[in-house]
């Protein structure tokens, strides 16, 4: 977390029509006090109006302009450690398929390649319904949430290919909750591993003799 306490989430955007929504899901997020940095697709660039993002975009380009020698920092290492959970809201089909066999070939999926299995991994997929109901995707499902990636599900709507079925992303303010209802595990977790750590210590003390109450 940053030293303001809040947490920081990064947003990774894909190829998907629904990335037009990232707006809504980044303002949404800052109104509910998160720190937000975004990672983009080449591919969700289309869909983006960038200069208008009220925070960091971040693409491939950056992963290489920002290193020239060793020892130079890495950034998708970076972003990785700076982020205390990750939300791909909207996973295509293509990088679905990518994290779900280890390709990491563009900066955002070398973050998740790269991602500490501890932290919340969130995805919001989005594609056609026939995409959706290959199965592919299922078993590709299955083996990202064996993994303990946090799945949201996906809504049956009528999509702007102008297909009607299961397959359209998430609507904002379900990602909005599931992510808070994250947070909120993780900071009662937190609380749980700050109390064992005070009694342990407090264990230490008493067992040299020293007055913990001094």
């Amino acid at each position: 977390m940053a030293n303001s306490g809040k947490f920081n989430v990064l947003l990774g955007l894909t190829g998907s029509v629904a990335s037009i929504k990232a707006s809504q899901i980044v303002s949404s997020l800052i109104d509910e006090k998160f720190n937000v940095k975004v990672v983009v697709s080449e591919n969700a660039k289309h869909f983006l109006d960038i200069p208008t993002f009220p925070v960091p975009v971040i693409d491939d380009a950056e992963e290489w302009k920002g290193w020239s020698k060793r020892g130079d920092p890495v950034l998708h290492i970076e972003l990785r450690r700076w982020a205390d959970m990750m939300l791909i809201a909207p996973l295509d089909a293509n990088t679905m398929a990518k994290i779900a066999t280890g390709i990491c070939d563009n900066l955002l999926t070398c973050v998740v390649r790269a991602w500490e299995m501890s932290k919340p991994l969130l995805l919001a997929p989005a594609m056609n319904t026939c995409m959706w109901e290959h199965p592919v995707t299922r078993e590709q499902l299955v083996r990202l949430r064996g993994l303990g990636y946090i799945y949201i599900p996906v809504v049956e709507k009528t999509l702007v290919c102008g297909d009607s079925g299961q397959g359209a992303m998430a609507e904002v303010p379900t990602i909005i909750q599931t992510v808070c209802d994250v947070r909120e595990r993780l900071t009662a977790n937190a609380g749980d591993i700050i109390e064992i750590k005070n009694d342990d210590r407090k264990r230490k003390h008493d067992d040299k003799g020293v007055d913990c109450a001094s």
